[in-house]
């Protein structure tokens, strides 16, 4: 789908044209890299779509102000992929109850969509996408067999150190003063980073290459910082699947140790490509 389709695309507020770095090309096996993503179908080694995130917070901040990073939700479906240095640009578009969300290339083409808001938002892109999903049938879920969901994880401990945040900062398409003061406020992308060191806890070694589906951040008692130690459990909410991947759709909450309060939540749609998986040979 082409943005150029969508009534209203020019309506509401518009960033500038960013080039996204994609950081991760020398993970070998990695959707990042470009020999497997190109053996997979895609054009090269992708950007992690937690990195198009960034992109949306100065709109979200003219929105809504930097409360956003105390109570704000945001919300993102990836539609298509980009590569390293790919120019997109992102819009906000003000609504009631959320705003709606679009990040598309020079072609137009779609890369993300999605929603954001100041507060809780059970009618986020990614709550009413869940809501409406079909579960896999157990045969039709090979490499994720292992999974169930309700399945849960506690105790893991979660740390995002200030050196880490340096780095990403180095490339980040949108350098904030409230990431680089003292206050070392980590951008979406590195909630992401953060909340994805629980991943083995949920997924353990799925023998497949994944990339994120979908993302949804919320803030609940924010902003997370650098360097501050913090407690994640986790939750299989959805298992589905399509003719190109199996999905696997869990929260990780993210806590303060010492008083136990839930400061965020984020919800992943992690896609793991069928042709990736030698479980799927036979149905090549």
């Amino acid at each position: 789908m082409r943005v150029a389709e969508r009534a209203g695309a020019r309506d509401g507020l518009q960033g500038p044209f960013r080039s996204p770095r994609n950081m991760a090309g020398e993970a070998k096996g990695s959707i990042h890299e470009d020999a497997t993503a190109t053996r997979l179908g895609f054009r090269g080694g992708t950007v992690a779509g937690s990195i198009h995130m960034d992109q949306f917070v100065p709109l979200i901040l003219q929105t809504y102000g930097e409360r956003w990073f105390e109570g704000g939700n945001l919300s993102l479906q990836f539609k298509k992929a980009t590569v390293d240095g790919e120019a997109v640009r992102a819009e906000l578009h003000p609504g009631r109850e959320r705003a709606s969300l679009c990040m598309f290339n020079e072609e137009m083409d779609l890369i993300c969509e999605g929603t954001a808001a100041d507060h809780a938002d059970a009618g986020s892109e990614l709550g009413r996408r869940l809501q409406a999903q079909e579960p896999a049938a157990r045969s039709a879920i090979r490499i994720l067999s292992h999974l169930h969901v309700g399945d849960e994880a506690q105790d893991i401990p979660l740390t995002a150190p200030r050196e880490t945040l340096t780095s990403r900062l180095e490339t980040i398409t949108e350098a904030l003063d409230l990431y680089a003061d003292d206050r070392a406020v980590l951008p979406p992308s590195m909630v992401v980073h953060l909340a994805h060191g629980a991943r083995s806890a949920v997924v353990g070694d799925a023998k497949a290459v994944g990339l994120f589906g979908a993302l949804e951040i919320q803030f609940l008692h924010g902003p997370l910082r650098a360097g501050a130690r913090y407690v994640g459990r986790t939750r299989v909410h959805a298992l589905t699947e399509s003719p190109k991947t199996e999905n696997v759709w869990y929260d990780v909450l993210i806590a303060d140790p010492k008083s136990g309060r839930d400061q965020a939540r984020v919800t992943f749609c992690l896609r793991f490509m069928k042709a990736s998986s030698p479980l799927w040979a036979s149905a090549a």
